[in-house]
């Protein structure tokens, strides 16, 4: 309850999520610009501040400003600069010093000679300011303001308006202003499912999702911001199997065979690499070659059917082992530990799957679905069927077990280093369940990044990244023309979805090959690469796509002889990869400030709609790179680019130079409209901006 009525109408704040339901997401080093409506009744002046904290520390403080014409719209800004859960406020008041400040001076300039009331009345605003100094023990602050009202008594009308603009004063009295009668925005939101960390209770009643959950208890809060640590802002992923590392077909790889492709892969600018499942496989059932439902002996199986209780397993050959092919879990700690030392990072992939032979299955088999005859179902995608694979009830009459033993799986890894998760097929788990999963493990381990592989109803994949997700996969995979990429990515960056949704790019998959690779040739892949390298600061490859690799099965967007059945032959040199090309979009990712940023993607025009163009650029414009993209990988493209000159604060009569990074040329352009051409062998230009000043000036630097 308020101690007061309110005294302000703050409302239609943004960002805020569902009504503050969910946190927004900032990364470590991002601004957090707040709007809100604010105004009060009566013709007072209103001030503003915009308030945030780490959750349970003190607030820090900035002053919100009216935008100008904005119809009583306010904004603020604050920077957020460490990996935590903060929350953030807006507080706002009648500013009696300043209705004062502005009714005397109306009265003064209108020639009335009778203030003597209203001098007394700001000498007593002063005066209340210095006793709220002295009671914050700024025994200066409160002399100079008991001062300064001493004037104001004696002062004439003249001396009294003079005093009452005096910077010095206007800043003392925003420093102790009568926040008396404030009103403070809050907002309440139900109670999330909570799980007692004991031994599960066996016939517990599972939640409804986080969705869904009733409000019997509306409990006053603020909205909250999840800060994440700079990767998950900025990163570029390579994934590669570990059993494949060598590129061999005739035997697998382990962790210490490993090094060679992950220097290449740091060759390339590459700073996360990615495994799938590294997990013992499973023998009952194991799927052979191209996923042949019979094995041939020495067949590696499918990582994703985990479990295999072998003796070389320590911890019973589930989630928490690795495959004594690939290794010991020394090993595993000795690849961590070298990848580190190359400033790149390991992410696992968490896949909840589960072969007939997992631990689990032995041991708690009422986590999984059981059919009338006894037996336990295997999964299935008609017409598609996985009997190497047993998917788990998570509302099993045992479900909070079953959470609490998976929340723990991650938690082991992040132990030994791994804080980045790639996980498989969310959208077939509650969304409760991810919201109290990722709740645990981040109060443990802030810095973790999760990243969600769903594929599935846009809902889903938004109710997932609101959930917690830090990352998620997109339809870019199958967005192609001009206007669906224009208007999905409009979508993720300048709407709403940009508070909570960061997208993470990925061209090709182990499980995706699009019919634009298979039929494009090389030209597809440099068109793929380029727009997934620059459309979003977050993007990866599967290793293959570096060497164009499109061989598919008939009709279908999948690779044949696919290593997620078998070891993969590979020469990670061949002719006709792209890897320079690579190396030089993360190059360029690294060194331009603006590609490193989220929600800074605009859009503009050409006339060709087989080319997209479009611009990053810093706040301050000290960056600005433009990017036009071919999207037809067999013919040439002519066109003219319309540059946005107005948006960078240029005139059409300016001359500016745009250096080609991908070539390393450089042309000057004079005015907004521009001549490129773009072929299969350089589909894609990416230019960065330097404005032309004069001869001897030469160029200011957009860098």
């Amino acid at each position: 309850m308020h101690p007061h009525p309110a005294t302000v109408v703050i409302e239609n704040i943004s960002p805020l999520i569902d009504g503050g339901q969910f946190p927004i997401k900032r990364a470590a080093g991002e601004d957090l610009v707040v709007e809100a409506d604010i105004f009060k009744d009566g013709h007072d002046v209103v001030s503003a501040l915009l308030k945030w904290r780490k959750v349970g520390e003190i607030w820090h403080e900035t002053p919100m400003l009216p935008i100008p014409n904005g119809n009583d719209r306010w904004r603020g800004t604050c920077s957020l600069f460490v990996n935590a859960t903060y929350e953030y406020t807006i507080e706002a008041w009648g500013d009696t010093f300043r209705s004062w400040q502005h009714e005397f001076s109306t009265k003064f300039k209108a020639g009335l000679d009778d203030l003597k009331s209203e001098t007394l009345e700001g000498a007593q605003f002063v005066e209340k300011a210095a006793a709220l100094a002295a009671s914050r023990s700024q025994k200066g602050d409160s002399e100079r303001l008991t001062k300064l009202a001493g004037q104001i008594r004696k002062g004439t009308p003249a001396e009294v308006n003079d005093i009452s603009h005096y910077g010095e004063l206007e800043a003392l009295m925003t420093a102790y202003a009568d926040r008396s009668e404030s009103t403070e925005f809050l907002l309440s939101r139900p109670d999330v499912v909570q799980l007692v960390d004991t031994p599960a209770a066996k016939n517990a009643k599972a939640p409804k999702p986080i969705s869904t959950v009733p409000s019997e208890e509306w409990k006053p809060s603020y909205p909250c911001i999840t800060v994440d640590r700079d990767r998950a802002l900025f990163s570029q992923w390579y994934e590669f199997f570990p059993r494949s590392a060598e590129g061999r077909g005739d035997k697998g790889s382990t962790f210490r065979d490993c090094l060679p492709r992950i220097d290449d892969a740091k060759a390339m600018g590459f700073d996360v690499i990615y495994f799938p499942p590294i997990h013992p496989v499973g023998i009952t059932a194991r799927k052979g070659r191209n996923n042949a439902v019979k094995c041939e002996p020495g067949e590696p199986g499918v990582p994703y059917a985990i479990g295999n209780r072998h003796q070389k397993c320590p911890n019973g050959g589930g989630h928490k082992d690795v495959a004594p092919e690939l290794g010991t879990l020394e090993d595993f700690k000795w690849l961590v530990g070298e990848i580190h030392k190359r400033g790149m990072e390991l992410a696992l992939d968490f896949a909840i799957n589960c072969s007939p032979d997992h631990p689990y299955v032995h041991e708690h088999p009422e986590w999984f679905y059981q059919r009338p005859d006894g037996t336990i179902k295997y999964a299935e995608n008609p017409p598609k069927k996985y009997q190497d694979v047993y998917p788990m009830n998570f509302h099993n009459p045992n479900w909070q077990a079953l959470w609490q033993e998976l929340t723990s799986v991650i938690l082991f890894w992040a132990e030994l280093g791994v804080k980045i998760f790639r996980v498989d097929n969310p959208h077939t788990k509650p969304v409760s369940f991810w919201e109290y999963l990722i709740g645990k493990v981040q109060a443990r381990f802030p810095d973790v990044i999760f990243l969600s592989e769903a594929f599935t109803r846009p809902k889903m994949m938004k109710a997932l990244a609101k959930a917690g997700f830090t990352h998620s996969y997109t339809y870019f995979t199958w967005r192609n023309t001009k206007s669906e990429l224009t208007e999905y990515f409009t979508e993720l960056t300048q709407t709403d979805m940009a508070e909570y949704f960061r997208a993470n790019l990925w061209p090709n998959t182990p499980d995706i090959l699009p019919f634009f690779l298979q039929h494009g040739g090389r030209a597809a892949f440099l068109i793929r690469a380029t727009l997934a390298a620059t459309l979003s600061p977050i993007y990866g490859i599967y290793s293959g796509f570096e060497l164009c690799e499109n061989a598919a099965l008939p009709n279908k967007e999948e690779y044949i002889d696919s290593e997620k059945y078998q070891w993969k032959e590979r020469d990670w040199n061949a002719p006709g990869n792209i890897k320079d090309h690579i190396t030089r979009l993360n190059r360029i990712r690294r060194e331009n400030r603006a590609m490193q940023q989220y929600r800074n993607l605009r859009f503009h025009n050409t006339d060709d709609d087989q080319v997209l163009f479009y611009s990053r650029s810093t706040t301050g414009r000290d960056n600005i790179v433009l990017i036009a993209v071919s999207l037809d990988p067999w013919n040439t493209r002519e066109t003219f680019l319309n540059v946005p000159l107005e948006e960078f604060g240029w005139l059409e009569k300016d001359t500016y130079q745009v250096h080609d990074l991908l070539t390393d040329t450089r042309y000057l352009w004079t005015g907004s409209r521009n001549y490129v051409r773009l072929d299969p062998n350089r589909p894609a230009h990416v230019f960065r901006l330097r404005r032309w000043v004069s001869r001897e000036q030469d160029f200011d630097y957009y860098m």
